[in-house]
């Protein structure tokens, strides 16, 4: 699977840990949020300050995602399930 996502203002917590939430697209086009803690580059990478800026430059969220509850439960698993506090 391929996917481009872009990161939105959006930080929610996921079972118990800070995410943010970004939005994007599969290569087929089917839009996906993803939940990510933390990102990393390469430590001989030499851009590391355009990266941070560019880190830093978000979106507002589309309206589903701004809906989004703080404090998701995920279950483990292939589980379809999502629990809210």
């Amino acid at each position: 699977m391929e996917i481009t996502i872009k990161n939105t203002s959006k930080i929610i917590m996921i079972n118990g840990i800070e995410a943010r939430v970004w939005e994007g697209e599969t290569k087929s086009g089917i839009k996906v949020h993803a939940y990510i803690p933390r990102i990393a580059i390469d430590k001989e990478e030499t851009n590391i300050e355009e990266f941070k800026q560019e880190l830093e430059e978000c979106e507002p969220p589309c309206a589903e995602v701004q809906s989004l509850p703080d404090g998701l439960i995920i279950l483990p698993g292939n589980s379809k399930q999502v629990v809210t506090r």
